[in-house]
C-alpha cells in the first residue's frame, strides 16, 4: 500500500509539470513560438515542435493518471526528462553559442544550473515511479 502512495506522488509530480508546462506554452502561444524559433534548431521545425511538444506532455500526464499506463507515462517522462535534461546541460557547456530558453510559466526563471537541478530532480522521479512500478508489478524483484 505505501508503495502505491509514493508512485501515485510522483506521477501526480510528473502530472503537474508537464500540465502547468504545457499551458503555459498555450497560453503564451505567440511567446513559444518566437522562443523556438530562437533555438538553435532549424526553424522548420518549430510549427512541429510547437504542436507536438504540449501535445507530447498533455499526453503523458494522461498515461501517468491511469494505474494500467502509468508505467509507460514514466518512461515517457524520464526519455522527455532525459532530452530537455541533455539540451540543458549542452547549453551549459556553450554548445550552441548562445542560451534561449523556451520554457513556459515561472521555469523560465530559472538560470540554467537550477535548470539543470530542477531536470536531473524529475528524471529521478521518472526513473523512482519506472522502478516502484515494476515492483509494483512483479513483488518479486528486489
Amino acid at each position: 500500500m505505501k508503495r502505491k502512495i509514493v508512485v501515485e506522488i510522483l506521477s501526480s509530480l510528473l502530472i503537474l509539470l508537464f500540465v502547468y508546462t504545457s499551458v503555459s506554452k498555450w497560453l503564451a502561444f505567440n511567446t513559444f513560438v518566437g522562443q523556438m524559433n530562437n533555438q538553435p534548431f532549424p526553424n522548420w521545425l518549430t510549427p512541429i515542435i510547437v504542436w507536438t511538444l504540449p501535445a507530447i506532455e498533455i499526453i503523458i500526464s494522461l498515461l501517468l493518471m491511469f494505474g494500467r499506463t502509468q508505467l509507460m507515462g514514466f518512461r515517457a517522462s524520464l526519455i522527455l526528462m532525459l532530452l530537455f535534461t541533455v539540451y540543458t546541460f549542452l547549453v551549459l557547456i556553450n554548445v550552441f553559442g548562445r542560451r534561449p530558453c523556451a520554457c513556459g510559466g515561472v521555469i523560465e526563471n530559472l538560470t540554467w544550473g537550477q535548470h539543470l537541478v530542477f531536470n536531473l530532480f524529475f528524471v529521478g522521479v521518472a526513473t523512482a515511479g519506472i522502478l516502484l512500478k515494476k515492483r509494483e508489478a512483479n513483488p518479486n524483484i528486489s
